[in-house]
């Protein structure tokens, strides 16, 4: 379910981004925050703008992984923090099959623009939290499965 929502809001926000920040980007707090629309060839923070097909492959071995685990976990935390990434996996991924010229080449829609940040979107949000998650389950030591006794 968190997959599923993560991708949703990714999705619309996506689709209101493209159709209302076309001309010209809308300043929230001056350009400390504004949301401007970013055709992002590459990964966060722009990185490997010419290796899309790479990105998108990478995004599907990925979300298989989290498909493998997700299987064999039934820790609430754990299944948060992967509907996270896997929301975002499949928000960003969307677009690389989909937005022209497709063929896993399509640009990832950015739209939230902080002046101390590159420009990101819901998906990359979902991304970032649930890793962070996850790397916070794995400090805590906190397992994916219950022990049995």
């Amino acid at each position: 379910m968190t997959a599923f929502l993560v991708f949703l809001a990714d999705y619309l926000t996506k689709f209101a981004a493209v159709k209302v920040l076309v001309d010209e980007p809308i300043n929230l707090i001056g350009d400390f925050l504004k949301l401007e629309l970013v055709f992002n060839t590459g990964a966060a923070f722009s990185l490997a703008t010419s290796k899309t097909i790479f990105l998108s492959v990478f995004a599907m071995a990925a979300a298989a992984g989290i498909f493998f685990f997700a299987s064999r976990i039934d820790s609430s935390r754990w299944a948060l923090a992967l509907g996270l990434v896997l929301g975002g996996i499949f928000g960003n991924l969307t677009d690389r099959i989909f937005r022209s010229p497709g063929g896993l080449q399509g640009p990832v829609v950015d739209w939230i623009s902080f002046s101390f940040w590159p420009t990101f979107n819901i998906a990359d949000s979902g991304v970032v939290v649930g890793v962070m998650t996850i790397v916070w389950l794995i400090w805590k030591n906190i397992p994916s499965r219950s022990v049995s006794k």
